[in-house]
């Protein structure tokens, strides 16, 4: 199924209650907006989550669908709420977001892309934003959000895996032991703790250094649709891309197919647990 901001891959039958999902992997940079940023075709891809969906698209052979981006997070962040507004990018706002992230730069209609590279001259209109907004942000959550709804009607619970990259030198001074993969779950708000630690075994029987929460604890999409208490889990999957790419030309490396093979062994298995219809115990 394939929608402007995202491409859904359906299994021939949804066997679990997990969703893999991908929101910063979209890679369609219009001619327009190629024509409105400041930056070349390469730079603009610097924030983006590139091959990710590649990496985890085993998922749908295993009976859970995954939610790809189209459109890519340097146009519009799906990892953000509508309300993140950026004042210094969007012209005719007024109040600044409390989400920290934005003063930085990484609203819903980022300002910068990676190493603080400005994405515009100048600003864009409101109506601009909202119209991002409205034709992707919002189809994109609306997509989500049912597949999830659909997890809990059919298994009693839904499991989001939030699937994302991280930058190599993200962990050169945060980390002593250098992970291969951060798993977020905003330190036990939006997973129960069973969930996190069979996705912490499965990455690392799969032969990866696991890290919880630092520096990557999980941003809007799963603290939105993490809600433990009323059965519906969210866990952020954040991989090394030297792991596999060329951070600088973003190809991939030789040895790219063993990083996917390892991931669909690692989907396959979370897929698996949350296989089992759990009505029973949601009711009780």
């Amino acid at each position: 199924m394939t929608h402007a901001a995202y491409e859904l891959l359906l299994p021939a039958a949804r066997s679990t209650c997990v969703v893999f999902a991908s929101p910063h992997s979209g890679a369609d940079y219009t001619d327009a907006f190629l024509a409105q940023t400041r930056l070349d075709a390469l730079t603009i891809r610097s924030s983006e989550d590139a091959h990710v969906g590649a990496l985890f698209d085993a998922a749908p052979k295993h009976g859970a669908p995954l939610l790809l981006a189209r459109v890519p997070r340097a146009f519009v962040d799906f990892n953000r709420a509508a309300e993140d507004l950026d004042p210094a990018v969007i012209e005719g706002v007024r109040r600044l977001s409390q989400n920290p992230r934005v003063a930085s730069g990484l609203g819903v209609i980022p300002r910068v892309v990676a190493g603080g590279r400005a994405i515009y001259d100048g600003k864009i209109t409101l109506a601009q934003a909202h119209a991002r907004i409205t034709a992707y942000w919002r189809p994109w959550h609306d997509q989500l959000q049912t597949l999830l709804d659909e997890s809990v009607r059919a298994f009693g619970r839904a499991i989001l895996v939030d699937c994302h990259s991280m930058p190599h030198e993200a962990l050169d001074t945060t980390v002593a032991a250098r992970p291969d993969v951060v798993i977020g779950d905003r330190f036990g708000a939006s997973a129960s703790v069973d969930i996190v630690a069979e996705v912490e075994a499965a990455l690392t029987d799969a032969g990866l250094r696991v890290a919880r929460n630092m520096p990557f604890a999980g941003a809007y999409v799963t603290q939105a649709y993490g809600k433990p208490a009323r059965r519906r889990h969210a866990v952020q999957i954040e991989v090394d891309r030297a792991l596999y790419m060329n951070e600088v030309t973003l190809e991939r490396r030789p040895d790219f197919e063993d990083l996917r093979q390892a991931l669909g062994g690692v989907a396959a298995r979370i897929a698996a647990y949350g296989a089992s219809d759990d009505r029973a115990l949601a009711a009780e």
